[in-house]
């Protein structure tokens, strides 16, 4: 049997592969064409979308009986024009075919902006209402206040859950090997996931850390910042290891969440592996965008010919 036989076997593809189980964010598509001053129905989901990815909150401003209702107001118009700008596209406030289009994709489970204080786009900007500033460097960012792991502790120990298969865990080891190509880390998989300095498993639904997955589609993973070291993937997704139609590859997956436990934010380069979406069938490297992000929170020297790495 081969490998992507075997993968499908263990991780079939599910039905809303075939659009028979739409995506948690499939609402917003019946929001197209929305703007301030609009009252209509599911305005209200889009604002938790927006708070969950951390572009809204009402909880500092004079609007904070408007999180629940369908109003769409001037803080849900500003969050909407920071999500466009940080997605590089026309930052008009409404919802046009263009947001919608982006929006609905899968995506990662970590916020673009965290605490007010990570952007996707290079550049501080104040926001109203006592959001306070926003800061980043380049294309890539941080989290809140930089954290990484200590400059004693270059090489980090990595375990799986019980119950993981060998392809994914064989996966997700080459993610590492990546990363390790780029950066002055080693890592190295242990049977003792108790110790390990990264703990990586699939789950379903609320499965406890405060961030639930949504089922098929919506989040498909996420992960944490150092030195917290939990790696999840959403095992309500199909995965396999390659390019396959209605499936998520493993390692492309991991590459972007293991970004995450190395203290990368999310990029607005597209072809950066930081970038918070992926289509299905998409498999992809690291980008000049990674390397420069990650050599610029260590203070990494810069390697040439050696990385693995897709430079576009």
């Amino acid at each position: 049997m081969s490998l992507i036989l075997l993968l499908l076997f263990l991780f079939p593809i599910t039905s809303h592969a075939n659009g028979e189980n739409p995506s948690p964010f499939e609402f917003i598509k019946d929001l197209e064409g929305c703007q301030k001053g609009h009252k209509v129905k599911d305005i209200h989901k889009l604002k938790k979308y927006l708070q969950q990815f951390g572009y809204l909150s009402y909880s500092h401003s004079e609007y904070q009986t408007h999180a629940e209702n369908d109003d769409f107001d001037d803080l849900l118009e500003f969050a909407i024009k920071t999500y466009q700008t940080n997605y590089y596209l026309k930052a008009s406030g409404n919802i046009d075919s263009e947001t919608v289009s982006v929006m609905v994709k899968p995506r990662c489970g970590v916020a673009d902006i965290i605490n007010g204080t990570s952007r996707m786009r290079s550049g501080s900007r104040s926001y109203p209402h006592g959001y306070g500033s926003l800061h980043t460097v380049a294309h890539y960012s941080f989290f809140a206040g930089s954290p990484r792991w200590p400059p004693s502790k270059t090489h980090l120990t990595y375990a799986f859950l019980s119950g993981t298969p060998s392809t994914t865990m064989s996966a997700v080891t080459r993610a590492f090997g990546q990363w390790a190509s780029a950066t002055d880390f080693t890592f190295a998989e242990t049977q003792d996931y108790t110790n390990a300095d990264m703990k990586i498993g699939f789950q379903r639904g609320d499965h406890g850390d405060g961030y639930p997955f949504d089922g098929p589609g919506g989040t498909i993973a996420h992960s944490f910042s150092p030195t917290n070291g939990r790696l999840h993937f959403d095992g309500d997704e199909s995965w396999v290891v390659g390019a396959v139609a209605g499936a998520f590859d493993v390692e492309t997956v991991a590459l972007h969440e293991i970004g995450h436990l190395l203290g990368l934010g999310h990029s607005s380069v597209e072809g950066a592996i930081m970038f918070p979406t992926i289509a299905y069938g998409v498999t992809k490297g690291l980008n000049e965008d990674d390397i420069q992000g990650i050599q610029a929170l260590y203070n990494f020297r810069t390697r040439t010919g050696s990385c693995s790495y897709e430079i576009t």
